[in-house]
């Protein structure tokens, strides 16, 4: 096998109980600079296990196995990464589809015919990667209404949130905005994996902690209380996590 993939390859699994099948693949995959062979195995419930500790982009997956039929399989992943099934039996064909597979490979499979079904894999690959970064770049930036007009922010300019009863203190790299909101509903909005309510009274973006100090968080050299038993929330969540020594 080749060993000089790009980065960006597809992370394949070969699933069928057949060895020579399951090689034949392994070394079709070999050739394609888009794919990569992560590993392989001979049942469905192999699989389970594999899919359980590591995520695929793509599926070469048997329908006749021992156990547990490659349908079975599928049907059974809650969210399951890209398919294309390789059998012997052509039966199955409308089966594959309703679940939505991106190719269906009757053996004996040629290179030709394998390397047609990576091509469509590689293009939904691309086109779901597509999809997700427009989406994201819509959810970066939010509009308010400040004063007699409509501002965009961007979530990543914003340093913190105050809390004045039914208003809002927006603090950004650039200025302050007054909108008239609770905190409740703005914390809906903005990505949680991001922003932390460290108080009753403010909601930071944690991408500008400076530090953290007994009962004060630090954002750009500005104080702000946090409560003790959010502190522990902070800690174990955020700064644990990012910590290079202890």
């Amino acid at each position: 096998m080749t060993t000089d993939k790009p980065h960006t390859a597809l992370k394949c699994l070969v699933i069928d109980d057949e060895p020579l099948a399951r090689r034949a693949i392994v070394d079709f995959i070999a050739q394609v600079d888009f794919l990569s062979a992560t590993a392989s195995c001979g049942s469905a419930l192999e699989a389970q296990e594999l899919i359980s500790k590591e995520k695929y982009d793509l599926l070469f997956l048997d329908i006749n196995m021992p156990y547990l039929s490659g349908i079975d399989f599928l049907e059974s992943i809650s969210q399951p990464p890209m398919v294309i099934f390789t059998t012997a039996y052509s039966e199955h064909a409308l089966e594959g589809y309703r679940l939505q597979i991106v190719d269906y490979l009757l053996k004996p499979i040629t290179f030709k015919r394998f390397y047609q079904a990576a091509l469509k894999a590689k293009e939904l690959y691309l086109l779901k990667n597509q999809a997700r970064e427009e989406v994201s770049l819509v959810e970066s930036s939010m509009y308010i209404k400040h004063e007699d007009c409509f501002v965009k922010i961007q979530w990543t300019d914003i340093l913190y949130i105050e809390a004045m009863q039914n208003y809002l203190k927006i603090h950004t790299l650039e200025k302050m905005y007054i909108i008239h909101q609770t905190m409740i509903a703005i914390e809906e909005l903005l990505p949680k994996e991001h922003f932390f309510r460290i108080h009753k009274s403010y909601l930071i973006n944690v991408k500008h902690i400076s530090s953290l100090s007994g009962n004060r968080v630090f954002i750009h050299q500005i104080q702000l209380p946090i409560a003790r038993q959010r502190k522990e929330t902070l800690l174990n969540d955020i700064i644990y996590k990012n910590l290079l020594s202890k």
